[in-house]
């Protein structure tokens, strides 16, 4: 059995080793001549899954190892009888973790002690937006979610759900959504120029999501006006060739990379081989637990004498400081055009290894009982 995957998706021969050959491939780049003896595909949402790339191929199931499915033309795959699945939920943590830094980063820069002070609207609450929702509300914060469709299939649900607008008066805009063209409630630029025109210069827009739900153009336009506000991109329309005079504008700039914390990718690994495995008919007797390495920092300590406020933007720093992923994006702005969008893929590619809270543990020597919960609600391993 040949299994043809994408270089970049993690452990490949621990997951899939023992059950066919493993051919890794660009993903990027990926060609119908790659794939055409391949059993197997499995892809992340750089590669394009249709009918030009398995037409005539021999695959017969087809798993991405990210939450989206944007990228996969669902239709065909079901038409020709091609199984699928996808990894939903499987960097939700880590996604929400980098809004929290980012989060953390904002309140110093408006020189708030308390960052719960700040409201935030969460736009899309899918996994990730309801990961990300569940930890501010334990935080402390004001949420607001907005989400058209869960608000008309849930009316009587456990959520309060707002309109756009709503959402969008909030200090801080954290954008979740998939990317959709054809719904009823489509997310192909739903941020667009009459939207960004109501925030101001008191307000942050994050958005690791989709690229391509904030219409870009829109954005760098906006940004070059009076009363602009504070963008956090992640991601990025026409990536990986994105626009350096957006990168320049923007106040934090990443690759791509919210969701790329090693348990998070690891665990979209698992997901997959378990799904496989179902497919084929085969023992699941591998968890990512097994092959997660030992993290470089594993403990760090608090006292009495800890301000609350001072020890969570120390923990969670230490764990992911988000200024080092913006440096290194602008670094790649500054090579030839030509060689941009290949910088952008290799900063990808070679990502360093960033865990997530819950592999440092946090001892606690009589602080509070607000901070020990501050820290279970983000996600750390006490010891008190």
């Amino acid at each position: 059995m040949l299994i043809v995957a994408d270089e970049n998706i993690p452990l490949l021969e621990a997951f899939f080793g023992d059950i066919g050959e493993v051919r890794r491939v660009s993903g990027r780049t990926m060609s119908a001549a790659d794939v055409r003896d391949a059993d197997i595909l499995l892809v992340r949402s750089v590669t394009r899954v249709n009918r030009a790339l398995l037409e005539g191929s021999a695959v017969r199931f087809v798993g991405t190892t990210t939450i989206g499915t944007d990228h996969v033309d669902l239709g065909w795959l079901e038409e020709n009888g091609i199984r699928f699945s996808a990894a939903p939920g499987c960097n939700a943590n880590s996604v929400a973790e980098y809004v929290l830094a980012v989060l953390s980063l904002y309140a110093e820069r408006r020189g708030l002690e308390d960052w719960s002070r700040l409201t935030v609207g969460i736009v899309g609450v899918g996994n990730v937006g309801g990961e990300l929702a569940d930890k501010l509300n334990r935080l402390g914060f004001s949420v607001k979610l907005c989400d058209p469709p869960r608000a008309e299939r849930e009316p009587e649900g456990d959520h309060s759900f707002v309109d756009l607008g709503e959402a969008l008066a909030c200090d801080v805009v954290s954008v979740h959504t998939p990317l959709t063209r054809d719904s009823d409630h489509a997310t192909f630029h739903m941020i667009g120029e009459q939207e960004l025109a109501g925030l101001t210069s008191e307000q942050l827009l994050i958005n690791a999501g989709r690229g391509e739900v904030i219409d870009n153009a829109a954005l760098c336009e906006r940004l070059g006006r009076a009363n602009a506000p504070l963008l956090a991109l992640d991601v990025w329309e026409h990536e990986p060739k994105i626009n350096p005079e957006l990168v320049e504008k923007v106040w934090m700039a990443t690759p791509h990379i919210a969701g790329y914390s090693l348990e998070g990718k690891v665990q979209g690994t698992e997901m997959i081989y378990q799904a496989m495995s179902r497919f084929l008919g085969l023992p699941t007797r591998k968890q990512a637990g097994q092959f997660l390495p030992e993290p470089a920092l594993s403990k760090v300590s608090f006292t009495s004498a800890a301000d609350e406020c001072a020890a969570i933007r120390i923990a969670l720093r230490a764990c992911y400081d988000p200024r080092q992923d913006d440096a290194r994006l602008r670094q790649i702005m500054k090579a030839p055009e030509d060689e941009r969008g290949a910088a952008f893929d290799r900063l990808r590619r070679d990502y360093p290894v960033r865990r997530e809270c819950s592999s440092l543990k946090v001892q606690l020597k009589g602080t509070s009982r607000s901070l020990q919960d501050s820290f279970r609600a983000i996600g750390f391993k006490l010891k008190i």
